[in-house]
């Protein structure tokens, strides 16, 4: 075992003592806050219900006032909370907030922030984190102002809020996420350090570039240089930002042991405390309403198969699902859809297979055409390939369209592919149901991820009680085989050894696991079942906590 491993190992495994550092403050920020985008959102709002338990008010998410002064679905605004404060921060700082509550559970203190007067000082900002720091903004481009000038407000906000509240004897921590809060984590290093600081990388923007442009992330990870791949790849200014935050934090975490190993390479940073992704229990349906909801997503996804298909499926059709963001390779897609081209030609195949691919991509709006169907079960309109519920606005070049064309070439494919293009949002116009709505009617879930530094989508369909198939090269299919003896699918969750270099062995033992799930009878799925889902309630907040603990102390213990 390397050094490097040794020392992560030996930190994983320290236990929290009696005389561990306590926050009275925490202040939390990322750009998804009150703003669902992806995964930082879920770690966030599930963590939240855990940390409200212990810290309540004293526990303070930030996140960007995206708005333009309408209402936000997951922010309700009270305009009598702190106001003193809210008003001293716009009269001292120029900065308008918002106040209220995250719609999640927990329902912490939410502050909202219009960043957009800092545009005007944008040149001197730049230039004084130039002249701290030597952080490179010149090249930047796309999100950089926004999340850059959102993250130095947050700085201020925090700085205000704790010489406001005088809180000059209490233990304060400020926790920043990805590389677009490392401005502010940067602003309070230099005007407040009694605040202590962490920084989570949730991926690191080289590394997830690396990846996304083929080039063998993994095999050769030694060999790249950070600074070198960086400029390569045209993210200097975001690997700057990144680069120097982790280096100046009291306290620099990530969420796997697969991206600290990417950390110490790219960074030139060994990670203090690695914090898994957990979640909390309330989000899954209990009994009769765990089956009423299966139920209802069962016949609204037959009912969506039967329309593209023209068949009419038993109850023993088999649901597979994949989703996440449309990182064709980073998420696996590709290998998806050719396992599921291989299962199709298996010649033992004796079940009808539907698999949805729900990943948003740009769309127009839902298909007229299937709508019709589903509003007219006796319309003679007919529906056409491709199978995709919603018009694209690049449809010819789309990949997953393209490459799950095979499908129809014959008229007899055992194996059909949906692709779900949306946001599960509950106002989709297909579905009209939340991801997670439509989640819990499948038998089986598949993400054969390259790169994944957690990986929440097969966590979530563990705790839906639905196996899952992921690889070792996610954060939580690792996480898996540290807590599992048995890495196939009749353990719930069967962990594919993943490499640069073996991508069709990936898809013929993806094909193989579902071909064998598909045989299972009633009695071992059940049984599998109730395995996977006891194996999620390892990953329970109120497990993985534990590490957030040990980083508010690591962070405090600098101070």
């Amino acid at each position: 075992m390397s050094l490097f491993w040794a020392i992560f190992f030996y930190k994983k495994k320290k236990k929290m003592t009696k005389n561990s550092l306590i926050p009275d403050y925490i202040f939390e920020t990322s750009w998804e806050v009150c703003n669902k985008v992806g995964g930082i959102y879920t770690a966030l709002s599930t963590r939240a219900h855990t940390l409200s338990i212990k810290y309540k008010n004293n526990l303070m998410f930030i996140g960007p006032d995206i708005w333009d002064g309408k209402k936000s679905p997951y922010f309700t605004e009270n305009h009598l909370f702190l106001k003193e404060w809210k008003r001293a921060v716009k009269t001292d700082e120029g900065l308008n907030i918002r106040l209220g509550r995250w719609n999640i559970p927990g329902k912490p203190i939410a502050i909202l922030i219009d960043y957009k007067p800092l545009f005007e000082e944008k040149n001197e900002i730049y230039g004084k984190l130039w002249s701290l720091f030597g952080i490179e903004s010149l090249k930047s481009y796309g999100d950089y102002d926004d999340s850059c000038l959102f993250s130095y407000a947050v700085g201020m906000v925090i700085n205000h809020f704790y010489h406001f509240h005088k809180l000059y004897d209490k233990k304060v921590v400020a926790h920043f996420n990805e590389w677009q809060t490392g401005f502010g984590e940067l602003y309070l290093k230099k005007y407040n350090p009694a605040i202590a600081t962490v920084f989570t990388t949730h991926a690191t923007s080289v590394g997830r570039s690396i990846a996304e442009h083929n080039k063998p992330l993994y095999d050769y990870l030694s060999a790249f240089n950070g600074n070198q791949m960086a400029q390569e790849l045209n993210l200097e200014s975001k690997h700057s930002v990144e680069k120097t935050a982790a280096q100046h934090a009291d306290c620099f975490t990530t969420v796997s042991q697969i991206t600290a190993q990417e950390c110490a390479q790219l960074l030139d940073k060994t990670v203090d405390v690695v914090l898994p992704n957990g979640f909390e229990a309330n989000f899954v349906p209990k009994a009769k309403q765990y089956h009423e909801k299966w139920q209802e997503a069962r016949n609204l996804l037959t009912r969506v198969a039967e329309i593209f298909t023209g068949k009419e499926f038993s109850e023993n059709v088999l649901f597979v699902g994949t989703s996440g963001r449309y990182e064709y390779k980073n998420k696996g897609i590709d290998v998806f859809i050719d396992a599921l081209k291989l299962l199709n030609e298996h010649e033992n195949l004796d079940r009808d297979i539907v698999a949805f691919i729900m990943t948003p991509a740009h769309i127009v709006c839902p298909r007229k055409d299937v709508l019709d169907k589903l509003q007219n079960p006796y319309s003679k309109i007919e529906v056409t390939t491709p199978y995709t519920t919603h018009k694209l606005y690049n449809e010819l070049n789309d990949l997953v369209l393209n490459h799950s064309h095979w499908q129809y070439e014959t008229d007899n494919s055992k194996v059909t592919v949906i692709f779900v293009p949306s946001y599960l949002d509950e106002k989709d116009g297909i579905f009209n149901k939340s991801y997670y709505d439509l989640l819990i009617g499948f038998d089986i879930t598949v993400f054969p991820s390259y790169y994944e530094p957690w990986g929440y989508t097969p966590l979530e369909s563990a705790a839906f009680s639905i196996p899952t198939i992921t690889t070792d090269l996610s954060g939580f299919g690792q996480w898996v085989m540290e807590n599992s003896s048995k890495t196939d699918i009749s353990n719930g969750v069967a962990v594919i050894h993943r490499t640069d270099s073996n991508y069709w062995d990936v898809v013929k033992q993806v094909c193989k696991e579902l071909f064998d799930f598909s045989k299972k009878s009633t009695k071992e799925v059940k049984l599998i079942q109730k395995t996977v889902f006891k194996l999620s309630q390892k990953a329970h907040w109120r497990h993985f906590i534990e590490y957030y603990k040990e980083a508010y102390h690591v962070a405090l213990s600098k101070k």
